[in-house]
Formats: structure tokens, C-alpha cells, sequence
């Protein structure tokens, strides 16, 4: 053992904080200073830290039964399963543990769909700035250099188009292409919304040449459009979906969500899972999507959404040197900065308010579903006195 390499693998560049509480929207270090968090985990924690009723279903459901195999029937699991199925375009789920887990399986579902309609197509159309997990086949599927390089030789098959270009998305739509994989809004990449009329398009570009539309929801959807699932605002659904970070509240959890001809492929052995699909994550899910779905949940996301956001751009009105424009939908928001990114975060940090960076130098604004009215005021507040310090 190498007494100077740490015993935590180096692959972040952690901010010198530790927390060791935290509730609602609030993060509390172990020195006693208490953060108010844009953050959730970066959109994990949907209903917050530590919401009672997550807490109370954990409770109830660790004292009884955590891990089966999938050898056998899980109770929790189908009550999770249904529930997705009757709120969505899915006819059937598999359940993983995160995004990039539930992106492997997607891929692996479009190869055999096609493999098994007897004349197999093997291209997987992608789009720049795209992020979906990072293992070998997420990294090959986003195409990023920053992610790729080194870890070669990658999973064959995928072609990165350029970002809102029509032009090179017709081109490459051809018989050889197996399916489109896409963020309806990008995350990682910047918070960056596909209009609903591209997303129709797209849509339409896939009935027409037979090829699957793959939509990876993973961080805007469960609610933070405002809408269960983000594809929705533009009334086209998918062929297959990833799922993950908020649908567990906080607790590992992801999925899979496919129709029947999607998944007609993949049946026993196919896939598995050790832990996927667990009583103790499917319980918590199951919470989850009860509170979520519930009358009026969605609604307030929308009215907060809209508060927060005309907050913000009177924010940019106001610093026209830190900050260029508002970007996103619902609680899924980002400011471009005129200043680094980075020292935003840490001008935010020491206003006690936290926020995540994404590329194209922006901040990421990811607050629980549950914030309150006067927590969005404060925040706001925040961001304005961290604004002030690097105008």
C-alpha cells in the first residue's frame, strides 16, 4: 500500500466541505454552518433531505425485508413497475440501481430489438454535449473526448451529431441507424432544452425510418419540469426511457421504461441485476412516485418554477457582468455566466447557498420539489450578495 495515495480513489475534486445533516432544503456541516441546498444531490433528492415520509417507508420496510434475489416474485417491486406503467407510455420496466446502469440496458435493448427483427442496424445516434453515465458504453455514447480519452477501445456503433443542427441530423438518418438516444434537456451539458418542436421532430424522423427513439430522463425527469417526465410538454412519448436520481428520493434507484415492441427482445437472460429492483429501493420508489403524482404536487412545482425563474432574470437585469441569460424548465434551471462558473459557485458557497457547474460555463440551479416560496426568496437573496462580490 502507498501511504501518500488516498484511501478514497481521487476521481473528484471534492470542495472542502462535510455534512452530517440535513432537512428539507437545508445541508448542515459538521462545523455548524447550514447551507441552503440548489443542489439535491445534483436533482437526486427530489422531496428534499430527509422527508418524513421516505424516512417512515425506509423505516417500515428495513425492519421487514431488504434484499431478494430476482430468482423470485418482489411484491414491492411490481407495485413500483405498475405504477410507472399507469403513469406513463411504458408497458413494462427494469429496474437498476442508477442512470448509467439504466443506459447500458437501453443500448443493450435497441441491439436486440434489432437483432431479433432480422436485419440488424448497429448505429446509435447521439448529440454533442450529451451525458449519460460513465461507463465504457455511456462514455462511447455521449462521444466526449474529455470522457473517452485514455479508456479506449469503446463500444462501437455510436455517431456524436452537433447539437441543434438539423441539417446533419436528416443526413444521418439512414437504414443503418438503430435508434436516437437524447437528453431532452441536457444537464451536464449546460441545461440545455430541445424545443418541443424538435423533439417532434425527432419523432417524427424515427417513425419514419424505423429507428427507436431513446430518451434518457434521468436528471429532468420525476417531476422537476413541472411535468412528470419532461417529453411530455411536447406530447410525443419514447420508445424506450432512462430513469434514476429522483425516482429513489435520495435511495440508489433507476429504470428502464420501454413498450412492448422495444423489449420484445429481451427476455430470460437476457438481463439481470443483483440488486435492481430491491424491496427496500422499490418501497422508497413507490413512496416517491405516490407523493409526486399526487393532485396538486406538480402543480406547485410549476408555480415555484415560475417564481424562481422571474427571480432570476431580474437577477441577470441586475448583473449584466456575472450573469448572460436563464436557462431550463420547471426547477431544472441555469444561469450562464460572464464570470467563471466556478467562482460563482464558491462566491455562492460563501453565501451559504449551494449550486453545481455544467459545462458551457453555467451554474445549475436544482432545488428540491419540495423548497418553499420564502426559501426561493432567500436563495435569490443569496445569489444576488454572491453576484455583488464578483461584479
Amino acid at each position: 500500500m502507498t501511504a501518500a495515495f488516498p484511501a478514497v480513489l481521487p476521481t473528484y475534486n471534492r470542495t472542502p466541505l462535510r455534512f452530517e445533516r440535513g432537512e428539507g432544503s437545508w445541508l448542515w456541516a459538521t462545523d455548524g454552518t447550514r447551507y441552503l441546498d440548489l443542489t439535491s444531490g445534483i436533482a437526486v433528492n427530489a422531496l428534499g433531505h430527509a422527508h418524513p415520509d421516505l424516512v417512515a417507508t425506509l423505516t417500515a420496510q428495513a425492519q421487514a425485508l431488504w434484499h431478494v434475489s430476482n430468482l423470485y416474485e418482489i411484491p414491492a417491486q411490481e407495485k413500483l413497475a405498475q405504477a410507472l406503467v399507469d403513469a406513463t407510455f411504458a408497458d413494462t420496466v427494469f429496474f437498476t440501481n442508477s442512470g448509467t446502469e439504466s443506459a447500458e440496458l437501453a443500448i443493450k435493448m435497441v441491439r436486440k430489438y434489432w437483432h431479433e427483427a432480422g436485419t440488424p442496424r448497429e448505429t446509435i445516434l447521439s448529440f454533442e454535449g450529451a451525458f449519460h453515465g460513465r461507463s465504457t458504453g455511456a462514455i462511447a455514447a455521449a462521444g466526449s473526448e474529455k470522457m473517452t480519452k485514455g479508456f479506449g477501445p469503446l463500444m462501437p456503433g455510436f455517431k456524436s451529431l452537433p447539437w441543434g443542427d438539423h441539417d446533419a441530423l436528416r443526413a444521418a438518418m439512414d437504414d443503418t441507424v438503430a435508434a436516437v438516444m437524447i437528453e431532452p434537456i441536457q444537464g451536464e451539458g449546460g441545461i440545455r432544452p430541445l424545443p418541443d418542436a424538435c423533439l417532434k421532430g425527432l419523432r417524427d424522423l424515427c417513425d419514419q425510418s424505423g429507428a427507436l427513439l431513446v430518451l434518457d430522463e434521468v436528471q429532468c425527469g420525476m417531476g422537476r419540469t413541472g411535468r412528470l417526465f419532461a417529453h411530455e410538454w411536447a406530447g410525443i412519448s419514447p420508445d424506450v426511457m432512462m430513469v434514476a436520481k429522483g425516482i429513489g428520493g435520495g435511495f440508489p434507484l433507476g429504470a428502464v421504461l420501454a413498450t412492448a415492441k422495444a423489449a420484445a427482445g429481451m427476455g430470460a437472460g437476457t438481463h439481470g441485476s443483483t440488486y435492481g429492483g430491491n424491496p427496500l429501493a422499490c418501497a422508497v420508489g413507490a413512496k416517491v412516485m405516490e407523493i409526486i403524482t399526487a393532485e396538486g404536487f406538480l402543480d406547485q412545482v410549476r408555480r415555484k418554477s415560475s417564481a424562481l425563474r422571474q427571480s432570476l432574470e431580474g437577477l441577470v437585469a441586475a448583473h449584466p457582468a456575472v450573469f448572460a441569460e436563464v436557462r431550463g424548465m420547471g426547477l431544472l434551471l441555469g444561469l450562464k455566466c460572464r464570470v467563471p462558473n466556478t467562482d460563482m459557485v464558491k462566491a455562492a458557497q460563501a453565501a451559504q447557498l449551494l449550486t453545481v457547474p455544467a459545462a458551457d460555463n453555467v451554474i445549475r440551479l436544482l432545488p428540491p420539489l419540495t423548497i418553499t416560496e420564502d426559501e426561493i426568496t432567500q436563495a435569490v437573496t443569496r445569489l444576488d450578495k454572491a453576484a455583488a462580490t464578483l461584479s
